[in-house]
């Protein structure tokens, strides 16, 4: 029987981080982010064309939060299986706190196929706690990622992206914004802001999530 991954690696051994076995199957990287609440699609969009950045995806994504029963997987890390249009992604973060921007430690594989990976992770005691779907619109430029997230009910939210903190603070300042309009919050936090935080959500932009 084959792997939902593309090559072989252990489920157990990606959510304990040991990526030993692994690596060339992972991507690993430290990202860096902040988040702009409430912005002004049209203009923030018109803006990042006129630096030169490109858009890369328009999509709506389907998303699935996990944690172990005991509920201490969660804590200062994130485990997600995300449907990004054709794409379909298992992540592990690991949050990094510092003053002002998130930065997390972040290892990604893609796999082949949405529900068989939910079966496996389930199968292994992992429970979904928070399911969500999301509008995505992503732009890049010199290795920053642009990311314009709509939540059902939820004002758009821009998220920046990079490994580089000067670079990030740069491209805040380009599209007229401050450090001070910037959050190191989670997709969490903001559910959290607007009160649309619950054990289980389950909004249809395109189709609900189905078990």
């Amino acid at each position: 029987m084959k792997s939902s991954f593309h090559h072989a690696c252990r489920f157990g051994d990606f959510i304990r981080g040991n990526f030993e076995d692994a690596k060339h199957t992972a991507n690993t990287m430290k990202e860096i982010e902040v988040k702009i609440l409430e912005v002004n699609v049209p203009e923030v969009i018109q803006k990042l064309e006129a630096l030169g950045a490109k858009k890369v995806l328009d999509t709506v994504q389907e998303i699935i939060i996990y944690d172990n029963a005991e509920g201490t997987l969660s804590k200062g890390q994130l485990v997600r299986l995300r449907k990004n249009g054709e794409v379909i992604e298992l992540t592990r973060k690991k949050r990094i706190l510092k003053d002002g921007v998130k930065i997390s430690d972040e290892k990604e594989v893609h796999v082949s196929d949405f529900e068989t990976t939910r079966k496996i992770l389930q199968g292994i005691g992992l429970i979904e706690v928070r399911r969500t779907t999301k509008h995505r619109i992503s732009y890049h430029l010199h290795e920053v990622g642009f990311e314009l997230d709509t939540y059902p009910g939820i004002p758009t939210f821009l998220e920046i992206e990079t490994e580089d903190e000067k670079l990030l603070e740069e491209y805040v300042k380009k599209l007229g914004f401050t450090m001070k309009d910037a959050k190191p919050w989670t997709g969490k936090d903001v559910l959290k802001h607007y009160g649309k935080l619950e054990r289980f959500i389950d909004y249809s932009i395109n189709k609900p999530l189905t078990d």
